[in-house]
């Protein structure tokens, strides 16, 4: 074999796996069809979970360096409640950071490269190398002078997102699929003021800001999938106009001067695959992908990379079957995600809230730990099902509207598990 491991993808989850495994002593090539820095749609946002794996990666302080604003302040809004605070601490850390994605994944594809991987821009996968079932390797073309080339591999990770090619090349079963709910639209500001981030909720629409770099402010809004043909026509006064309700930002947005054009999609699946099979892997949003509405696929991607290179180097190292770590991690992902994912789904859904979820909302916004405690639920510090448990659902808003609020939950469409 030429490589112990090609990984095929450099963005987050591609470069950070090939960064980890290169620094555990593998043969490593990690390739993308793109050449850095190089940008994409993005909600930018690493919660705070996905920067404290930053700051063990040693490359949290060159984000910092720079010029991306550190978000330790949060002010949520859904309906007519309002929850402000700060983050709680994990280890360590207690901010969220928004990266301009031409400097965090131009950081993490020279940390692969300084780690010792062999990386190649302007590569793209051809096919894959199989012997029977089993991956073997890559066929990759030069995007510069056309040549078509062979590289092999014990294993081959898709990191190369959530149309991944390795993924439909490879076979890789869905596991669970749910149809696009929105659609975003996404847009920079110069001169529109934040305090820290700013999230908005309301049915129909949702809207946030976050600092990036540059002195940036990057705005996000969200509808129903079903009204996308028509608002793309006009997409920035669509934004604009779903600005106007979410607090001041539209008319902090209106006093402001727009950078670059408004950008945004319509293809956002959420998508459960197999995260693993004979000679392949997938990381990142190759095997797992949901709605951005909740802000969770970069510290996803940095967490499969870290679960990831750890399974791959204790099964090759014979401490553990290849085979039996990759069931481990897939199981580890699909563990870690499972509340995420249809926490996410119910928050795509745009449906407003009740009277009694408004209750909870500021029952949670009069309280400052409560407050704190939430923004980790957010963020994934503090686990979902301890936080809507209903021991902590009736201390806040007592036995008689969780009831009720139970009872509504109950009729909406059960959620399954991704996996």
């Amino acid at each position: 074999m030429t490589f112990d491991v090609i990984v095929v993808g450099a963005r987050v989850a591609g470069a950070a796996t090939g960064m980890l495994l290169a620094r555990a002593g593998l043969r490593v090539l990690v390739v993308d069809q793109a050449h850095f820095p190089s940008d994409t749609l993005s909600t930018h946002q690493i919660q705070v979970p996905g920067v404290a794996r930053l700051a063990r990666f040693g490359l949290l302080q060159p984000l910092l360096d720079a010029g991306t604003p550190p978000t330790p302040h949060v002010r949520f809004q859904r309906g007519g409640a309002v929850v402000e605070g700060e983050f709680p601490a994990y280890q360590g850390v207690n901010m969220m950071i928004s990266p301009r994605r031409t400097i965090l994944d131009a950081l993490l594809v020279d940390a692969a490269r300084a780690a010792g991987a062999e990386v190649r821009e302007a590569c793209s996968l051809v096919n894959l190398v199989k012997d029977r079932d089993r991956v073997g390797g890559v066929q990759l073309r030069d995007r510069g002078n056309g040549r078509v080339s062979t590289e092999t591999a014990l294993l081959v990770i898709g990191a190369d997102g959530k149309h991944s090619k390795v993924a439909r090349l490879a076979g890789a079963s869905e596991r669970r699929t749910v149809p696009p709910a929105t659609f975003a639209f996404y847009a920079y500001w110069d001169g529109l003021p934040v305090k820290g981030g700013e999230i908005y909720s309301s049915s129909g629409s949702a809207a946030s800001a976050w600092p990036t770099n540059d002195g940036l402010t990057m705005t996000y809004v969200a509808g129903p999938i079903a009204d996308f043909e028509a608002i793309r026509r006009d997409p920035t006064a669509h934004l604009i106009a779903t600005l106007d309700k979410a607090g001041s930002l539209g008319e902090r947005a209106r006093a402001a001067v727009q950078v670059g054009r408004t950008r945004g999609t319509s293809d956002l699946p959420n998508l459960v695959r197999a995260a693993y099979g004979p000679g392949w892997a997938l990381a990142g949003d190759a095997g797992l992908v949901m709605d951005p509405i909740t802000g969770l696929g970069i510290g996803h991607a940095l967490r499969d990379a870290e679960l990831l290179s750890s399974a791959i180097v204790s099964g090759l190292a014979g401490s553990r079957h290849l085979n039996g770590s990759m069931k481990g991690y897939e199981k580890q992902r699909n563990h870690q995600t499972k509340a995420a994912f249809n926490w996410t789904l119910d928050v795509a859904g745009l449906r407003g809230v009740n009277e009694i979820e408004e209750g909870l909302f500021r029952t949670i916004g009069a309280d400052e730990e409560e407050a704190s405690q939430f923004f980790g639920m957010l963020t994934g510090v503090v686990p979902m099902r301890s936080f809507f448990s209903p021991a902590h659902l009736i201390r806040l808003i007592g036995v008689r509207d969780f009831l009720h609020l139970a009872r509504a939950r109950s009729r909406q469409e059960p959620s399954e598990p991704p996996g």
